[in-house]
């Protein structure tokens, strides 16, 4: 887990970009409520995944705003969730 994700939130989805050098990760908190996060991987990192989106303390209150508030502010998302429509996950 990377260090701004609470590690009580549950990750249930991680997409990435085409280039794999960024992520989003959906999660669900132990309040029920929902957030995403921003990360990206650079080789001056080792690969390590970097929050980048500073998006994790926002709440909302389904995966589907939180899904919608994402795509909004994370320009590649919405691409990518276009062309495969099984990566918008729901959480268990």
């Amino acid at each position: 887990m990377t260090r701004r994700i609470d590690p009580s939130w549950v990750v249930f989805v991680s997409i990435e970009n085409p280039e794999h050098d960024r992520c989003v990760d959906l999660f669900r908190r132990s309040d029920a409520s929902f957030g995403f996060e921003e990360f990206r991987r650079d080789a001056e990192d080792a690969g390590r995944w970097t929050p980048v989106g500073s998006f994790a303390g926002a709440a909302y209150g389904s995966a589907d705003l939180a899904y919608a508030a994402a795509e909004r502010v994370v320009p590649w998302l919405a691409e990518v969730l276009a062309a495969d429509p099984s990566l918008r996950k729901r959480p268990i």
